[in-house]
């Protein structure tokens, strides 16, 4: 059945995204390598050799060039003012957060300068369009939210997602692999809710995170760094609010729309959540490093990195095909049940593993 030639610009997204990844994370390694920007190992990290640490430049540079190339052919068509501003919103905020982010990689910036920082340019994003005006009700409908609550969680929902991301960035191809399979899933979804610009850029950043696990995947060549995790979070969670929160007034799954980002992003957003708990009841600074994620876990359990890795990919994409199935997508719930299959086999693998060690 031949492809509609509006979704060939997905297509054309995804593939200019990886291959703009494939050809310049090399270019990016050897500068690193030379110029000394590297995450050198210590009792807290896994990795045991200096890593450079600015793959999210090609990661962050493939996918602005494949929506420049897409826009350039006309694949984002005629937008009405207000989307146009919402798209500007969630591609010039991803901007500012990498940004931010290599900023960090570079000269390693106080983690209070750096939420300052995202809580500014979160808060512009809202200024213009990319916000969550609904709040809903388990069983119940949508609330309209004022301004002031709407803000509060739209920039507690942009910043948290960026350093949730970030802080599931600990073993190799974790948070390349884990972005990837939710903005395949971001994509479906904008695209069955007929949010073909939103998909575009879900499509873009499926491209070049999925691009970058050919270097990034265990052993990894090359570490994406907090500018290319701050990017991707940030990217993903506007996503999710331009392409499926903002719809919730006129969907017929008001609801489950609401919810869907939530559900695509429950893996790290959980991670996140029971770290912060946990450090806070010790007494201890949420942005204390320490040994307390899902992955430090896994791998104090005698699971191997990879397998560790494989496990929260199909945890990811377990929870991705759950939000399938509650907007309705055809096929939907079947793509759940295989993905349920794949959960509970990767998961008998390190429980087997696991019970031998």
């Amino acid at each position: 059945m031949p492809i509609p030639p509006a979704e060939l610009f997905h297509i054309v997204a995804f593939l200019i995204a990886m291959i703009v990844v494939w050809s310049m994370t090399p270019l990016i390694n050897q500068i690193g390598l030379k110029t000394g920007y590297v995450d050198k190992p210590n009792g807290r990290k896994m990795h045991e050799r200096p890593m450079v640490r600015l793959g999210g430049v090609s990661i962050f540079t493939g996918t602005i060039t494949a929506l420049l190339v897409v826009w350039g052919l006309g694949g984002f068509g005629w937008l009405p003012p207000d989307k146009e501003w919402e798209i500007l919103g969630v591609t010039l905020g991803g901007v500012c957060f990498f940004l931010i982010g290599l900023a960090d990689d570079l000269f390693n910036l106080s983690p209070l300068s750096r939420l300052i920082i995202q809580t500014v340019v979160a808060s512009a994003a809202w200024g213009v369009g990319v916000r969550i005006d609904f709040f809903s009700i388990p069983f119940g409908g949508l609330i309209q939210i004022n301004d002031g609550l709407s803000l509060l969680l739209t920039v507690i929902w942009l910043v948290g997602m960026a350093n949730a991301i970030n802080w599931i960035d600990g073993l190799d191809g974790l948070a390349a692999g884990g972005c990837g399979i939710s903005a395949v899933v971001m994509l479906v979804l904008t695209l069955f809710m007929a949010q073909p610009a939103a998909a575009l850029i879900a499509a873009a950043l499926a491209g070049g995170a999925l691009g970058f696990l050919r270097y990034n995947f265990n052993p990894a060549q090359i570490f994406m760094g907090d500018g290319g995790a701050y990017f991707m979070g940030f990217t993903l969670a506007g996503v999710g609010v331009i392409g499926l929160v903002k719809i919730a007034a006129v969907t017929t799954v008001a609801v489950t729309a609401v919810l869907l980002p939530f559900l695509v992003l429950a893996v790290p957003i959980v991670d996140m959540s029971a770290v912060i708990i946990s450090r806070l009841s010790q007494g201890k600074s949420p942005f204390s490093a320490d040994k307390r994620h899902l992955h430090h876990r896994l791998i104090n359990a005698g699971i191997s990195h990879r397998l560790t890795v494989l496990f929260i990919y199909s945890l990811t994409l377990w929870v991705g095909s759950l939000a399938l199935g509650f907007s309705n997508i055809p096929s939907g719930w079947g793509f759940a049940t295989g993905s349920t299959f794949l959960l509970v086999y990767v998961g008998w693998q390190a429980w087997s593993k696991s019970r031998k060690i």
